[in-house]
């Protein structure tokens, strides 16, 4: 009889797991706006009563296509940049943009539903992303520090691989923290609702934070190392400080807001389902603020840069056309000056010759007459001449 209730009881919790959890963890109903054949886990992007997907995702898909046209004429630029010190940037800028454009795709998988492959993208690639932004304005603003003292630093591999070396850093942390809480946690079936969840998933709002202070003392260097820009010497390079710093200080605001609704905010009000548009408001707002005070100022700020440093014309002089042009001019009224200066045979006691008439061409240089014109000069004159005897 024992037996037959244990058996009895595990067909209960198998029958509770494959259709009443499914069936509360998923919407039945196709919300307005959705297609029929549309699978649950995409309802928040088509979903018409959910307005915070749509809205997301429309200012999402507008940063992508903002971010590969501002990529694209960056590259085109390149050939065309003759400041040595903007070039020394270029590589960061770049990177900054292939990160910026992560933030925006990274999005959608916040503003989809949950499973294992969207989970652990969420809690992998928000910090990697993030931390790649800041590293790259880090090294940006040390760069200018240097700039603004000495108008001039190092190439610009040199910057390059430091922010590499911050970002592994990063790396490192986010996939040793995935790993561990992933093996602590390992799949196993039993009558429990938790396991029925993707196991990236089953992860406290707190955790979430905490696994983020690294990439929050990234952003906190950048404020604090665009500051002392303003103080250089060399004032040209205030104005890109200035816009580090304003984008630092906003990024900020942003992830002050949104870690103290994600953490305690969204417990009291909204609970649990306020947690996902929180964190995809977080990373649209955050990105566009990277790509309008950041990125458009220095694809904008190209032509500037280049009149900063004209090339040195004593290494390659310039010869125009017009050049050209009076260099020849003045060679052909020398060379014609000359020919007609030389020494020509006195008119008076220079026989016709068929070698003595001026054809118009010029003279290149003096007359010497030939054996033929020498017996017609003999026979002119009457004198024949008499070979010795």
């Amino acid at each position: 009889m024992d037996h037959f209730t244990s058996i009895s009881h595990r067909f209960h919790l198998l029958f509770i797991a494959l259709c009443v959890l499914p069936g509360s963890l998923a919407q039945t109903s196709i919300p307005r706006g959705c297609g029929t054949n549309m699978d649950s886990l995409y309802f928040n992007l088509c979903d018409l009563s959910a307005v915070w997907g749509v809205v997301v995702e429309a200012f999402a898909a507008a940063g992508l296509v903002a971010s590969l046209i501002l990529l694209i004429v960056l590259l085109a630029s390149l050939p065309f940049i003759n400041s040595k010190n903007w070039r020394s940037s270029f590589g960061l800028h770049t990177v900054f943009l292939i990160f910026t454009f992560g933030l925006f795709a990274l999005t959608f998988a916040f503003i989809v539903g949950k499973n294992f492959a969207t989970c652990a993208s969420r809690r992998f690639l928000f910090g990697v992303l993030f931390a790649g932004c800041f590293s790259c304005l880090l090294m940006q603003a040390v760069r200018l520090n240097i700039l603004a003292r000495r108008n001039s630093g190092p190439r610009g591999w040199v910057w390059c691989l430091g922010a590499l070396g911050l970002w592994l850093v990063e790396v490192v942390i986010n996939t040793e923290w995935l790993i561990i809480t992933i093996v602590r946690y390992p799949v196993n079936i039993t009558g429990t609702i938790a396991p029925v969840l993707a196991i990236p998933c089953n992860i406290a709002n707190q955790d979430f934070v905490m696994a983020l202070i690294y990439v929050l003392n990234l952003l906190l260097a950048v404020v604090v190392a665009s500051v002392p820009i303003m103080a250089g010497k060399h004032k040209q390079w205030r104005k890109d400080g200035a816009l580090i710093l304003v984008t630092g200080l906003l990024s900020v605001g942003i992830w002050v807001a949104w870690i103290v609704m994600y953490v305690s905010g969204n417990a009291k009000n909204g609970g649990p389902t306020w947690d996902d548009p929180t964190l995809a408001i977080a990373l649209v707002s955050n990105a566009w603020v990277f790509l309008l005070l950041h990125t458009v100022p220095a694809v904008c700020s190209l032509s500037e840069e280049g009149e900063d440093e004209p090339v040195a014309e004593d290494m390659y002089p310039s010869r125009g056309y017009e050049n050209m042009l009076k260099e020849q001019s003045a060679q052909n009224i020398f060379m014609e000056n000359k020919a007609f200066s030389m020494d020509e045979p006195n008119a008076g006691n220079k026989p016709v010759s068929p070698y003595s008439g001026y054809n118009g061409q010029l003279r290149s240089c003096v007359y010497q007459p030939t054996e033929l014109a020498i017996i017609t000069k003999g026979t002119g004159n009457g004198n024949f001449i008499r070979r010795p005897q």
